[in-house]
């Protein structure tokens, strides 16, 4: 069954583990429940940076991705906490590896909504391993433009505490040769998905 958390009061992203083996997540909790979303480190990145644009998008360019945007003479360097807060409850309403993530704009509410959709692991005897994508299990929760913000920075820094990342796409540099989409044009498939206004409008039109 799948689970609505709504407007949440807590949003963020860390990473557990010793370089090199870190597995990263998402958490958020609301007064309707709370979940822990596991992902891998290049989803967490691409999730960032679809947030980046859609902020873009939806402010005219007022809000630009975090890195980009020069500090002023004066300013004080925003301090974002890192890491799931102590408070955070130890079993959590939902807890699991996402297998798709799906964003979207509330233009009306003026809120983002985020869609995770769990990936469920098959054990079977004498057979392999295999995945199964439980879109009935979806969570959703809804998060405000200054927590998309916010959330954007912990990414960047979350991700960059580990392997470097690409100074062109911001994809983290692993072993091997990088295919870079900014330089080469070469993307690679990432399982995020984003609503088209066009389409976010004719629902709200339908739901008056």
């Amino acid at each position: 069954m799948s689970r609505d958390l709504g407007l949440v009061e807590l949003l963020g992203a860390d990473a557990v583990g010793p370089p090199g083996q870190r597995r990263f997540r998402l958490f958020a909790r609301s007064e309707s429940g709370s979940a822990i979303m596991w992902m891998e480190k290049m989803q967490l990145n691409e999730l960032g940076l679809a947030i980046d644009r859609l902020l873009t998008q939806v402010t005219q360019g007022k809000i630009l991705r975090v890195e980009a945007r020069a500090r002023q003479e004066g300013e004080e360097e925003e301090e974002i906490p890192l890491g799931m807060p102590a408070d955070f409850p130890l079993i959590p309403d939902e807890e699991f590896q996402v297998a798709q993530l799906k964003l979207s704009y509330d233009f009306r509410r003026e809120l983002i909504i985020l869609m995770a959709v769990p990936l469920e692991i098959i054990m079977e005897t004498g057979q392999e391993l295999r995945g199964r994508v439980r879109e009935d299990r979806a969570v959703t929760l809804s998060f405000t433009q200054a927590q998309a913000q916010a959330l954007t920075s912990m990414i960047t820094r979350v991700v960059a505490a580990g392997r470097p990342v690409c100074p062109f796409c911001h994809m983290p540099l692993e072993e091997g040769p990088h295919m870079c989409e900014k330089q080469n044009g070469h993307r690679q498939i990432i399982q995020l998905l984003e609503e088209d206004d066009d389409d976010d409008d004719e629902r709200e039109e339908e739901g008056d």
